[in-house]
């Protein structure tokens, strides 16, 4: 079938053959197809994005309960850009699996595509990540078992899941940081619109009674019904971006919450072009504080749109690095190392005393990985190798390194220069974003991801070539309390290539120099206190 979106989710897999000769099958697997009729159009016949909301709760919690073996409810979905939208008569294929489960919770990813069967075309509708929760059973709490990834994809989404996870735990502290760092005249100056529509205008409330229709599997209304209750309600109310709580209530009991949501509209004229909508005159108190979390919200999502969904060729290898957005490029740089590592069609191009060089190529770029195993604990080696100002003890290519700041607790921006490749040329200079990951389960490595960002305070000049990194970095696996696995992994970019090229075509092994002395200097210093890089401002 030909697929008019490239995207790598709708491409099937080789098949993996298991041990006993059977064709493998991820078992919490859920597929769902329904064809769009008229009773699930909105008014511009298209399918509704609640309809489509409450099939995709119900396939993912099907998932969910596979897995689980017991009943699920929905926690939370992240974040759903709908790429497309559905016509009457079209066919919505739905693709549910649990990408990793952790205590009680688990994350399933869910895969929307479209189909015309008159056509022959396929194409990507959405991509989400729903969290389900186990219900309690009569014997207590949950305890889930693990999910054993066997495909790369699997591998690649079990590995980043965690990451995802850490990204949905500090996401009220991100709407924080940027509330309190946002100015007061800039607020103000945004509140000031004479010809705005007053904020009470577009409100809207609906009170639904509960049906058996209404009911799922479990008899109870699930999270895909009120969520489909919710968009119908922000449909109507049509501004940008639209805020949604939904509570319930019982006989006299007080209202219980149930969910709020935050959906985003756009409004296209006849000829299918984004219309200017009338700005909005928030109501005071509350009111002023909804319009400046709308502001922050949006701010989140330009940073995941540009940032986070981009593919790593479509985007610069430099990205701006600030307070507001460096919680993102954290994301970013760790999840583009985790999805390097994930790579199984990694060729052995060289091995010396048990320092092995792989490359990949691929999509017209070269990336390189080098691997070695050291005598020491791994978390000292973590340690160790966090502080890049220590790199310069054993790789002859950092020159320098200094701290520029510590942005985050697991997060330095160092400035590193390299000599120049050429004889007479240009020392290198790189402005670095290293982010540090210990494991989030037992069977997890410790992370060092490397990327280059930008800083107005470090412009490049003239004394030196500014090199870029897309992305670089270590994966320290434990193998046993005292024998550790190294791997390093790097994007060759036009700054990086000159340094391993010789390596790569066989004329040269100073890789396996570079290596060997980094496993000297962690052996040399597997005792010593080993700390993370401190701010010098």
């Amino acid at each position: 079938m030909a697929n008019e979106s490239e995207d790598p989710m709708l491409l099937e897999e080789p098949m993996l053959i298991l041990g006993n000769g059977e064709m493998y099958r991820n078992q919490t697997e859920v597929k769902m197809s329904q064809i769009v009729l008229p009773c699930h159009a909105n008014y511009c016949g298209e399918l509704s994005a609640g309809q489509l909301l409450k099939w995709m709760d119900s396939t993912a919690c099907l998932s969910a309960e596979r897995h689980a073996g017991c009943s699920c409810i929905t926690a939370s979905v992240d974040d759903i850009h709908f790429e497309t939208t559905i016509g009457v008569g079209q066919v919505v294929n739905i693709t549910a699996k649990v990408n990793r489960a952790f205590t009680s919770s688990m994350e399933v990813g869910i895969l929307v595509s479209c189909e015309d069967l008159f056509s022959d075309r396929q194409w990507k509708v959405c991509h989400a990540f729903a969290t389900f929760v186990a219900r309690r059973t009569e014997a207590g709490k949950v305890q889930l078992k693990q999910v054993i990834p066997r495909t790369q994809t699997e591998q690649m989404e079990y590995s980043l899941a965690a990451e995802r996870r850490r990204m949905r735990l500090i996401h009220a502290e991100i709407i924080n940081d940027l509330l309190s760092s946002c100015s007061s005249q800039t607020v103000s100056e945004r509140l000031d619109y004479q010809d705005a529509v007053p904020a009470d205008r577009t409100r809207v409330e609906s009170v639904e009674l509960v049906l058996p229709p209404h009911a799922n599997h479990q008899v109870s209304t699930f999270g895909g019904q009120i969520m489909a209750w919710m968009e119908n309600v922000a449909t109507i109310s049509a501004s940008m971006e639209v805020g949604v709580c939904a509570e319930a209530y019982q006989g006299g009991e007080p209202l219980r919450h149930i969910n709020t949501a935050f959906m985003t509209f756009e409004v296209l004229d006849n000829d299918r072009k984004p219309c200017t909508l009338p700005r909005i005159r928030p109501e005071p108190v509350d009111g002023k504080r909804r319009f400046q979390e709308a502001i922050a919200r949006k701010k989140i999502r330009l940073d995941r749109k540009y940032i986070i969904s981009c593919k790593q060729s479509e985007v610069p290898l430099s990205v701006p690095w600030d307070p507001s957005n460096q919680m993102y490029l954290s994301y970013n740089n760790v999840s583009a190392l985790k999805m390097l590592a994930a790579r199984t069609n990694w060729v052995l191009t060289s091995e010396k005393n048990k320092v092995s060089l792989y490359t990949l190529e691929e999509n017209q770029m070269l990336c390189f990985k080098v691997e070695t195993h050291v005598a020491v604990a791994a978390k000292q080696v973590f340690l160790l190798l966090s502080d890049l100002r220590r790199r310069k003890a054993w790789d002859h290519h950092y020159q320098e390194c200094e701290v520029i700041t510590d942005s985050h607790e697991d997060d330095t921006i160092y400035r590193v220069v390299t000599p120049s490749v050429t004889k007479g040329g240009k020392v290198q200079d790189f402005i670095l974003l290293a982010s540090r990951r210990s494991p989030c389960d037992s069977g997890d490595p410790y992370l060092i991801a490397l990327r280059s960002v930008t800083l107005p305070a470090y412009p490049p000049t003239e004394d030196y070539n500014r090199g870029e990194v897309l992305c670089a970095g270590f994966s320290i696996w434990e193998e046993d309390n005292s024998f550790t696995k190294i791997s390093y992994y790097n994007q060759a970019t036009p700054g990086v290539l000159p340094y391993i090229s010789t390596d790569i075509a066989g004329l040269s092994s100073s890789f396996y120099c570079t290596f060997a002395s980094c496993s000297a200097f962690l052996e040399e210093n597997k005792d010593s206190l080993a700390s993370l890089p401190t701010s010098t401002l």
